[in-house]
């Protein structure tokens, strides 16, 4: 019996030791379903630019702009698996509200170069805003940050270091310690977490308007995660409840989400304007 134990103990601690190396490569997935882009915005009947965005430390970043009817532009930050090409049925549901979409893959995501780290996606985010509104010239006012999943943490960190038109955060963990903790909770997972993401702090500093979207039946990330980022966030703020699972309510609920994002968007205070 006293073998036993020793054996099960050894063996917990082993985990708790590849856990806490391992963690970057258990949430950064870029190689889950796959690196190469299966689509183009074009098989989706969406004229679009290939773009390359040098970051701070010298690496670069590719994505896509696509151009839309009004002035706005739709800064777009994804989640932890997959790239920009699984993401066009989101990308021309923001093209039907008029939004020109710039999507960018992070560092090891698709065809960007680099290692995928925590600080390091932070600096693609910041190469991203410099490119629209350094190189493309769009004024800040005109662009709505938005982040899925992961990318929400990322989209809630440089809008509290910017002043966009809005901050969408959607899907969305309050931090990588709760959430690990609510995935596992027979691991000390707070103790254990090397990475942050901490999209309640980040929402707290920022002053713009924001729309905090979230599925009840979210498997993955439960609602309440979803409530007390919106109860973090400032004034003015608005909740938009969908229905569906992680990966898949926004297409499922697809008309209350894009009628509560339209009803978000229109009511911002600057107006859009024809191109």
């Amino acid at each position: 019996m006293l073998k036993f134990i020793v054996i099960v103990a050894f063996s917990y601690v082993l985990l708790v030791v590849l856990v806490y190396f391992m963690q970057g490569r258990m949430l950064y997935l870029a190689g889950v379903p796959g690196r190469t882009l299966t689509m183009t915005p074009a098989d989706a009947g969406m004229d679009y630019e290939d773009v390359s965005i040098e970051t701070a430390d010298g690496v670069t970043l590719h994505g896509w702009f696509i151009a839309g009817q009004t002035s706005r532009v739709l800064l777009f930050f994804h989640g932890n698996a997959g790239n920009i090409s699984h993401r066009l049925n989101s990308i021309g549901q923001f093209q039907d509200l008029g939004f020109s979409v710039l999507i960018i893959d992070y560092r090891g995501y698709g065809q960007s170069g680099g290692r995928t780290t925590e600080k390091g996606i932070y600096r693609d985010a910041d190469a991203a805003w410099r490119y629209l509104t350094e190189a493309r010239g769009i004024a800040a006012s005109d662009i709505v940050i938005f982040g899925r999943s992961l990318g929400a943490s990322v989209a809630s960190r440089l809008a509290s270091k910017t002043q966009p038109l809005a901050l969408i955060v959607e899907s969305s963990f309050t931090s990588i310690p709760d959430i690990a903790q609510d995935l596992y909770p027979w691991l000390p997972a707070r103790w254990l977490s090397r990475l942050s993401h901490a999209t309640r702090d980040h929402v707290r500093d920022v002053r713009c308007p924001i729309l905090v979207i979230h599925s009840r039946d979210d498997e993955i990330i439960p609602f309440r995660h979803g409530e007390a980022i919106f109860a973090s966030a400032n004034e003015p703020r608005t909740l938009l409840t969908i229905r569906g699972t992680h990966n898949d309510a926004f297409l499922l609920d697809g008309r209350a989400y894009v009628e509560g994002l339209r009803t978000f968007l229109t009511g911002l205070s600057a107006p859009a304007l024809p191109r």
